[in-house]
């Protein structure tokens, strides 16, 4: 007999919709942002938010976004088995949102594919103003693309013609044009830290968008000079007033129990006639790299321009051996220790994962406190842990690079490297003078807290390399999802490319959780009225 389905969020009454704050998402990605406010409560146990409109562009993020507010739409704890058969690959996505149709619909009504620009603008106005209402406690979440103000992107970007005028220098136009449209009582702007020097047509971003942000006038026409925003930080108890140092608005993530040194900027904006005052973060200790990932299933990398099968990739991983690591070492403090864990004696006694990918998900509750959060005792099988393949080279670089961090506690450079296992880039030499890109393979060493996972992990693995030198690989699209405190139930659909690119986009779930709670005491001291 088929199980009666379980009760969705839409049975509640009117009076309990009422006492949850709507928020819009702008920009949202695969939800990062909004995840952390739907899964924040109050004392009682009772959400303080819910979703009503979350916008995005992009396909793959979009199709994301849908299955995660899917699955919102069910009572903690309560989504439907199908869910979790979808997952295991047991029934189709479409077998799962067809079960579930008025579940669904409000997943699709809430989570919108639009790309937010001068075409769309009427459309979403009209979106919000049908989903807001006459509600005066709300909030507006997001953050425009990174992409163009991201110091690497403005590295890769700034000889290509029209880099001033690239659109994601100006996106957050479309954020302020909703403040402008709505009025929201409160907002959450968040974007990259390479926003502090970046320019649009030569003057400094930051400060002209957070002069917009607090007299939107000044940017939007036909918008009345009344409405203005006090500007606050998350991180600083200062209030941003006249000529401000932008660098108060950074947040590092790490200081709030987020296991990723991922410094990123965040806005608070708090409409003028609303006399409340927002307080700062508390600082959480940050969980390893190692309490994060090193009990997910131990897998090793593919090999990639030849055969994949282990034997192969284990003499390729081998063949490290015969290339006298030792004597090109030779003379640092270091070539013993590393250079004996890669001769043939000591490989030969490596226990090396055979499988590259795997569905095994503990029945175990972990002990670690951010890991009870991310843990699903309904999950029966790992989504996303399967490992990406790697040419033979890479696999000793990485080999190397981790055995060297396991020996001396930090990632190498190249100017650590030995010259054998250097990469064939003609930038290579600059790399070991220290003048540019001198870190381009780095490990994520598992005593501390991660580098910033970025959007580049879905370009190569260099810059993410798991710290077991018997698995030899970059880190999975779950371990990178680990990082970022998504829950492990969380699923990333599209290509392993598509994934890496969300996960590294997003804005870490715990983090935003955090946010969240601020939020509401904001919209709750409010004056009701």
């Amino acid at each position: 007999m088929r199980k009666e389905k379980p009760k969705s969020k839409q049975n509640k009454s009117n009076s309990e919709r009422n006492n949850i704050f709507p928020i819009v998402d702008l920009f949202a990605g695969p939800g990062g942002l909004g995840e952390g406010f739907a899964s924040a409560i109050n004392d009682d146990g009772e959400e303080y938010f819910r979703s009503v409109i979350s916008i995005e562009c992009d396909s793959d993020s979009h199709r994301t976004l849908t299955l995660r507010h899917f699955f919102r739409q069910f009572p903690n704890g309560e989504a439907p088995d199908e869910y979790y058969d979808f997952l295991a690959k047991r029934i189709t996505l479409e077998e799962l949102f067809a079960g579930y149709p008025i579940e669904y619909e409000e997943a699709r009504r809430s989570a919108l594919q639009i790309k937010l620009g001068a075409d769309s603008h009427p459309m979403v106005r009209d979106l919000i103003n049908s989903r807001i209402a006459d509600r005066k406690r709300w909030a507006l979440i997001g953050g425009p693309p990174c992409q163009a103000y991201s110091l690497v992107g403005r590295s890769r970007m700034m000889g290509k013609p029209g880099f001033e005028n690239d659109e994601r220098h100006t996106l957050y136009l479309e954020y302020l044009r909703v403040i402008a449209d709505h009025r929201p009582p409160i907002f959450v702007m968040e974007n990259v830290k390479g926003l502090l020097s970046a320019t649009i047509k030569g003057k400094s971003a930051i400060q002209k968008i957070v002069n917009d942000l607090s007299e939107p006038a000044r940017a939007i026409s036909n918008v009345s000079s009344d409405l203005t925003y006090n500007l606050y930080s998350l991180s600083e108890e200062e209030i941003a007033e006249g000529e401000i140092d932008p660098r108060m608005f950074i947040v590092r993530a790490e200081e709030y129990g987020v296991p990723q040194a991922r410094h990123r900027m965040f806005i608070v904006g708090i409409r003028g006639d609303i006399k409340v005052r927002p307080r700062t973060l508390k600082k959480i200790a940050a969980p390893t790299v190692r309490e994060m990932i090193g009990s997910l299933p131990a897998i090793r990398s593919g090999i990639t321009k030849e055969k994949d099968s282990f034997e192969n990739w284990k003499e390729a991983v081998h063949g490290i051996a015969k290339l006298n690591i030792h004597r090109q070492l030779k003379g640092t403090p270091f070539a013993d220790s590393v250079s004996s864990k890669l001769s043939k004696d000591a490989l030969g006694e490596m226990k090396h994962p055979q499988t590259r990918s795997s569905t095994r998900y503990s029945s175990n509750v972990p002990k670690l406190q951010l890991l009870q959060r991310l843990y699903d005792g309904r999950l029966k099988v790992l989504t996303s842990h399967e490992a990406r393949g790697h040419k033979r080279s890479d696999l000793q670089r990485y080999l190397f690079i981790s055995t060297f961090a396991n020996e001396t506690g930090r990632s190498p450079r190249l100017v650590d490297f030995p010259k054998v296992l250097l990469p064939e880039h003609k930038n290579v030499e600059l790399g070991r003078k220290g003048e540019m890109f001198a870190d381009r393979f780095k490990v994520q060493l598992p005593n501390s807290v991660s580098n910033t996972i970025t959007s580049h992990i879905s370009k190569d693995g260099h810059y993410f390399i798991h710290y077991d030198p018997a698995q030899c690989r970059s880190l999975t699209v779950r371990e990178a999802a680990r990082l970022q405190t998504f829950p492990d139930n969380y699923c990333f659909l599209g290509e392993r490319t598509s994934q890496f690119h969300q996960v590294g986009n997003a804005v870490p779930p715990q983090l935003a959780k955090q946010i969240a709670v601020i939020v509401a005491e904001v919209l709750e001291a409010m004056p009701r009225r």
